[in-house]
């Protein structure tokens, strides 16, 4: 790990352990030189960056490969700082004031960010840059750590001058050289979030946002640029993630030497800032990450970065628990004594955690009311919460207890006592969907009304685990309190509010297990990962398409983040009948748990829970922090994909097969990562291979007689 100013050269060379970085200062602009493979430092010189200058209607600037592109002496591709200035132009004329190597990696106030638990774990370039027309500074945040393969970037904006300026937009950016890319992103929507889309580059802008207030279900912020003959587990990918959990844009401009721009930031369509004199803004965290072993390279590094560096807390590094979760098996309709026959089969098959879903408080016995108003109802549930986690826990089970903090119902207590809470802009009609409107959480007496209430619940009653949901996101996302000028300020303001009340509930409560959800996986990024280390991954519980899902949330995110349950068939999403066997082994592919009722099951398939309760309990420090990898692309073979988790000593196989089909030929699947010499033997299925005949020859994939047949192998290192 280094991070190195050359003071002959004027060049910033960052190593991580197998990348490099380097900038190079030039007139006192700051220069983007390279980012890919690691290279010595040093004696490359000769290949610096030349500036171009030619006779041309485009100036020189529009070819620099400028570190933080602004509108300057005719600049013309995508912005990555726009500042409304005091007179009213754009111009931001950044240049070179001073740099700083610190040891460690600074908090980033009020935001979620990655982090290191030792200062020797980190170090930190800083660069200060300043327009000398407007005072306006810009302070520019490197992080490179030893034992991770991540680049962190953040953005600091400070107004040095006596006026008011507004800033517009605030991305980080890089600019890689002309070459032949493909784009991948992560598209979907509701119960099918993150299919992997892999697109042709084009001779322009392409660009995946979301201006709902959350990350959302539609795009994530990820976005990584690739070369057409990358794999799985070869060729160059160079990726960006947002440390953040609002509406982003993630963009590549193309501009006119065909060199791309890979930009991730703020979405410009509902953001501005008026910073007053000496005012500053923190921009969120963006995540770097160039592999060049393929796509499963990337998901090793970003899985253990996230990890180690996103997740906190109690719950980082512990094996998560096996739930049973009451909501497919009974919606709204359940009592004391229902749930604990639910709970009691759950227990003795060994699960370990029984979550009590909606329908506990208020007046809740449908979804159009008394979100709000968090209070037990003991119609349902005689004795509270307290006497029913109390018999949950004599079962063996801890207790878990679905909230939805942000949100209200305009049938509810709080609504008629705080009309003016929501997000909503008067004289408009106030937009429901899911029969609820969005509380202003930017507004501190709402974020106490928040903590205070779900506090109150958590202290008293044994509660070990709390889902935190988010059902719909912003339509008129504006806060009734600030002022015209400052409207645009209301998304980010929800989120600084959101992570505050996030920061010190979790503090409050550290061994609660808190799980995100979003309508399913409509908020699954990072900013969220700092404080809930694991999200519902969708609320499409379909075996076929959690395969596709769970691939693609793969691609960034660690599996000990995806919360992957059994459910009941036929499928509550899609009306799909899968074998139990199947439903058992994809939900093998994050943190398992079952969305059915037990006593439901037949004989053969409550033995198939049994069994896979045991097997997730044996193999689950392998499949939540081991190192996974993605063996066949659902989105390439007709919905067939294969994953493997190893540490070192295990390697645990998944293969799923999504429709039978007949006189089919015989397939292998080709593990990955192992020992050539090394044998490697699979008990139950009495198969010794070598490392290297497991790798290069494949496993053969069994026939497969039924639609959505699935097999799991568990090999052990001899």
């Amino acid at each position: 790990m280094l991070i190195r100013f050359d003071e002959n050269t004027q060049v910033f060379h960052l190593q991580g352990k197998t990348f490099s970085y380097i900038m190079q200062l030039k007139d006192g602009l700051l220069l983007h030189l390279y980012w890919g493979k690691k290279i010595p430092v040093g004696h490359h010189e000769d290949l610096l960056f030349l500036p171009w200058e030619g006779a041309s209607f485009d100036s020189a600037h529009s070819r620099w490969p400028l570190e933080v592109p602004t509108q300057e002496k005719g600049y013309y591709g995508q912005m990555a700082l726009r500042m409304q200035n005091a007179g009213g132009d754009d111009v931001v004329s950044l240049r070179y004031k001073a740099h700083r190597i610190v040891d460690g990696k600074p908090c980033l106030a009020g935001l979620p960010a990655s982090y290191v638990e030792q200062e020797t774990d980190a170090k930190t370039l800083e660069i200060d840059l300043e327009d000398s027309v407007t005072q306006l500074c810009v302070t520019l945040r490197y992080t490179v750590f030893a034992e991770q393969d991540v680049l962190a970037r953040s953005m600091l904006v400070k107004n040095g001058s006596e006026d008011t300026v507004v800033l517009r937009d605030a991305q980080t950016a890089v600019r890689l050289p002309a070459d032949r890319y493909e784009i991948l992103h992560l598209k979907g929507g509701w119960a099918r979030e993150r299919h992997a889309k892999r697109v042709s580059m084009p001779e322009g802008n392409f660009a995946v946002k979301s201006r709902r207030g959350a990350s959302g279900h539609e795009n994530n912020p990820f976005i990584a640029l690739v070369h057409p003959d990358t794999t799985e587990n070869g060729g160059d990918v160079y990726a960006m993630t947002h440390v953040y959990s609002g509406s982003f844009s993630a963009s590549v401009d193309v501009g006119i030497d065909r060199a791309p721009y890979m930009m991730m930031g703020l979405c410009s369509d509902v953001f501005s800032w008026q910073l007053q004199p000496g005012d500053v803004f923190q921009a969120p965290e963006t995540l770097l990450c160039y592999a060049m072993d393929g796509l499963n390279g990337l998901s090793h590094r970003m899985h253990s970065f996230i990890r180690k560096c996103i997740c906190r807390g109690y719950w980082r590094d512990r094996a998560r628990p096996i739930l049973l979760n009451n909501w497919e098996a009974t919606y709204f309709d359940f009592n004391t004594e229902k749930l604990l026959k639910i709970a009691a089969l759950g227990a003795e098959i060994g699960c370990e955690l029984f979550v009590l879903d909606d329908g506990w408080f208020g007046k809740r016995n449908t979804d159009n009311c008394s979100l709000g108003d968090w209070v037990v109802n003991e119609e349902k549930l005689p004795g509270g919460l307290k006497l029913l986690a109390e018999k949950i826990n004599a079962m063996g089970l801890k207790m878990g207890l679905w909230f939805e903090p942000e949100m209200v119902s305009p049938d509810s207590d709080l609504y008629r006592a705080h009309p003016d809470w929501c997000l909503h802009v008067d004289g408009r009609e106030r937009t429901q969907a899911r029969q609820q409107l969005i509380l202003d959480v930017g507004r501190e007496e709402v974020q106490q009304h928040i903590i205070d209430s779900l506090s109150q619940v958590l202290e008293n009653a044994p509660i070990g685990y709390v889902k935190w949901d988010m059902n719909r996101n912003m339509m008129e996302g504006f806060s009734a309190v600030l002022p015209a000028e400052r409207k645009l300020e209301s998304q980010h303001r929800y989120m600084l509010g959101l992570y505050h009340v996030l920061e010190t509930i979790t503090a409050r409560f550290p061994e609660v297990l808190f799980e995100s959800c979003s309508g399913g996986g409509g908020r699954f990024d990072c900013g969220i990962l700092h404080y809930m280390p694991q999200t519902w991954t969708s609320d499409d519980t379909d075996a076929a398409e959690r395969v596709k899902i769970q691939y693609g949330t793969s691609l960034i995110y660690p599996c000990s983040s995806m919360g992957a349950h059994v459910s009941a068939v036929p499928n509550h999403q899609t009306g799909r009948t899968t074998p139990f066997n199947t439903r058992c082994n994809v939900a093998m592919g994050g943190n398992f748990g079952f969305e059915l009722d037990l006593n439901k099951l037949s004989e053969e398939d409550l033995q198939c829970a049994r069994d896979a309760v045991a097997a997730v309990k044996k193999w689950r420090h392998v499949m939540q922090q081991g190192e996974y990898s993605r063996l066949q692309n659902p989105f390439l073979s007709d919905g067939d994909a294969a994953w493997q988790y190893t540490d070192g000593q295990t390697v645990i196989v998944g293969i799923y097969r999504a429709l039978a089909q007949p006189n089919a030929s015989p397939r292998c699947v080709k593990l990955v990562g192992l020992e050539e010499e090394a044998l490697y033997t699979d008990r139950e299925h009495q198969i010794t291979c070598s490392g290297g005949a497991l790798m290069n020859m494949g496993l053969p994939v069994p026939y497969a007689w039924k639609d959505h047949d699935s097999w799991v192998y568990v090999f052990e290192k001899q």
